[in-house]
């Protein structure tokens, strides 16, 4: 298999657009999910809606989120 540097030679002689098709693939391989991970979000989520729901966990408005505190 051709090095990283080769294949960096290589693809910058592409034309624009065929560098885009490559880098958009490029980035979407590092942007594959992690099956794992998405179950441990899941769990949690499900932890913190049943805990907001029988009030153990307050909730606060979207103001207050995106409120600007200096």
């Amino acid at each position: 298999m051709d090095s990283s540097k080769t294949v960096l030679k290589k693809a910058l002689q592409l034309k624009p657009q065929e560098r885009i098709v490559v880098v958009e693939g490029l980035l979407m391989s590092l942007d594959e999910p992690d099956k794992e991970i998405d179950e441990i979000w899941t769990v949690e989520a499900e932890k913190r809606l049943a805990a907001y729901r029988s009030g153990k966990l307050k909730g606060i408005s979207c103001e207050e989120v995106f409120e600007e505190k200096i």
